[in-house]
């Protein structure tokens, strides 16, 4: 048996602070927080439905609170800036070749903004 120690690199509770680019990821990750609560708001709305009318009522009161409205809007900014950084990402992820070629990173972001936008007025509509 050996008596030396492992070499255990320190590591700080503030490391991502020390680069910019870390600081940008670890915002970007935080971005889940508030996209929680509103799966969580829209569960118990789910359940609400199910129970009847008067819990039905209660959770459309809950939602209109100010404080919820808040907290769902910072999870639709939250999911568009995370979406927005992922298709910006997307083209050096997963490169396209059409014809031996690689495809413009613009086409590839701006095509994926647009199946979000068609999808959306397709939900729209429905709703």
């Amino acid at each position: 048996m050996s008596n030396r120690k492992p070499y255990v690199r320190e590591m700080k509770r503030t490391w991502w602070q020390s680069s910019p680019f870390y600081r940008f990821y670890m915002v970007r990750e935080a971005t889940v927080l508030p996209l929680i609560l509103f799966t969580l708001f829209i569960t118990i709305g789910l359940g609400a439905l199910v129970k009847g009318a008067d819990a039905w009522a209660s959770w459309l009161q809950f939602m209109a609170n100010p404080v919820v409205i808040a907290i769902n809007i910072v999870a639709l900014a939250g999911s568009l800036f995370h979406a927005f950084t992922y298709f910006n990402m997307m083209p050096q992820v997963v490169p396209i070749r059409v014809g031996g070629k690689l495809l413009n990173k613009n086409i590839i972001v701006l095509s994926q903004w647009l199946i979000v936008a068609v999808i959306s007025l397709i939900v729209l509509y429905f709703v």
